[in-house]
């Protein structure tokens, strides 16, 4: 077996993150096939001198990413990586609720709440794979259906994305596609990973959505990269899926 990459203890790249490019290219190798088991935290300590924490961090990275995952009480296994057109993948340059909505005819309105350079939540970090507490953009809009509000979103963007957000007026005013501000900086949509969950909002959401705080909404919490894999978007949405129904489709393919 081919040993894996060392840690530089010089480097400025957080170990956790080395240890994540390390790991990446020995699933891309095929050294582990998919549905293997990775070492364990403790043979990954060991191997490259590293905390458990920093190695819990990492291996949540790529369970992020779609890399493997997580199996309680067995271990963690890979994955085979989400492709373009598997999976619920955005197939169109724009948004979500514009893709959810744009079989029907309906008034949609966006209400940009705040926005503007903000420290990234560490989850969005990670996602994004740059350091904690990196800056980068903070967009917070909420989205009506015929004056109903369907949808609360969070966009985090990484520091390079930063002017690009800050001079696109027509998006911080609620006026114009966000995917299509990026796709037009250069940032187009490669592939992308989506976990979905019923979840209790916070005050904040469920005051905007207009529903208690016990009612459960959708929450979905995405990472976008492009084809050449820079990762570009983050953002956690919640969905009052009595207002927008969420639709799949599949083909005899698997394309969706």
């Amino acid at each position: 077996m081919t040993p894996l990459k060392g840690i530089d203890r010089q480097s400025s790249t957080p170990y956790y993150q080395q240890l994540v490019d390390a790991l990446e290219q020995r699933l891309a190798d095929g050294e582990i096939p998919q549905g293997q088991r990775l070492p364990s935290e403790n043979d990954l300590c060991k191997e490259f001198g590293l905390s458990r924490a920093t190695v819990r961090q990492a291996l949540q990275v790529l369970e992020s990413q779609g890399l493997v995952t997580k199996i309680a009480n067995r271990g963690v296994f890979a994955t085979r990586p989400p492709a373009a057109d598997e999976g619920w993948t955005i197939q169109q340059p724009e948004g979500f609720l514009e893709n959810a909505l744009s079989h029907q005819n309906h008034s949609v309105t966006t209400q940009v709440l705040r926005h503007g350079p903000a420290i990234l939540p560490d989850f969005a970090c990670q996602a994004l794979q740059v350091p904690e507490s990196t800056a980068g953009y903070e967009l917070v809009r909420l989205r009506t259906l015929n004056g109903v509000p369907a949808l609360f979103s969070i966009n985090y963007s990484p520091p390079a994305l930063v002017p690009v957000l800050a001079s696109s007026t027509g998006v911080l005013d609620g006026q114009a596609s966000l995917s299509q501000a990026l796709a037009g900086a250069g940032y187009t949509l490669g592939g992308a990973h989506r976990s979905v969950r019923a979840v209790a909002p916070s005050a904040e959401i469920a005051s905007a959505l207009d529903i208690k705080r016990t009612t459960p909404t959708l929450h979905i919490r995405s990472t976008s990269w492009t084809s050449s894999g820079l990762r570009f978007d983050v953002y956690d949405t919640w969905v009052r899926s009595d207002v927008v129904p969420l639709e799949v489709n599949v083909d005899a393919t698997g394309s969706q």
